[in-house]
């Protein structure tokens, strides 16, 4: 597959078929994925890869804390805090609410199918395995998520290589308690991000959103050409 062709044809799945990934084959993605760059060649990213009745208990618990409505403290200030209403940024997030809520007939007004759709991040869409990426917590902030984005962009693109899509998560790091304990991630580590990963439901209605880009010359100017 070309890369311009991997890069129009990513996208996130939010539904995978009930197959397993290979352990080999998730090895060879990271394999290539860690050549991604990093400030200063850091590297600032560690991986732990789960799958079977240990990522099945980890839904478990998941779901279980988001009934109870246990979020963490930054979890719970991230949601009371919106984008400006007039912003471009609240439109686009809107634009692809809507559109997924359409395809998957669920209700402005429909509480429990709204709950329903939000509880699928936290099983992580129930994909067959999940990339949980840390960093050591006494590196900066910004630095190290802004390494790790790069990162997952190319972990991405990699597994389209293989026939595989993914779905990148902030929901799949949100219990960390429940992460280090059946993970055995040790408090000195940050929880940066989740990725889902699998085989996609091409049959599932969000696997068909087609999100769309600002076009460039809306939001570049030029100097000097």
């Amino acid at each position: 597959m070309k890369l311009e062709e991997a890069i129009l044809k990513r996208k996130s799945i939010r539904k995978f078929l009930d197959k397993t990934v290979k352990k080999e084959t998730i090895e060879k993605i990271l394999t290539l994925a860690v050549r991604a760059p990093s400030a200063e060649n850091t590297q600032p990213w560690e991986f732990s890869v789960v799958t079977g009745d240990v990522l099945d208990k980890i839904r478990e618990e998941n779901i279980k804390k988001v009934r109870n409505f246990e979020l963490p403290p930054k979890e719970m200030e991230r949601m009371l805090v919106e984008r400006p209403k007039e912003s471009i940024y609240r439109k686009r997030q809107i634009e692809i609410a809507v559109q997924l809520f359409k395809l998957m007939g669920i209700e402005r007004d429909n509480l429990e199918k709204r709950a329903n759709w939000l509880e699928r991040g936290f099983r992580f869409f129930d994909a067959p395995a999940a990339i949980i990426i840390s960093s050591d917590n006494y590196l900066i902030e910004a630095g190290t998520f802004f390494d790790v984005g790069l990162l997952t962009q190319t972990i991405c693109l990699a597994a389209l290589k293989e026939g595989l899509h993914t779905c990148i998560e902030n929901q799949g790091v949100t219990y960390s308690d429940v992460l280090r304990e059946h993970l055995n991630i040790p408090e000195s580590k940050r929880l940066v991000v989740a990725m889902a990963i699998g085989y996609p439901d091409w049959d599932f209605p969000a696997n068909k959103v087609e999100s769309h880009r600002e076009p460039v010359e809306n939001i570049t100017k030029w100097y000097g050409f």
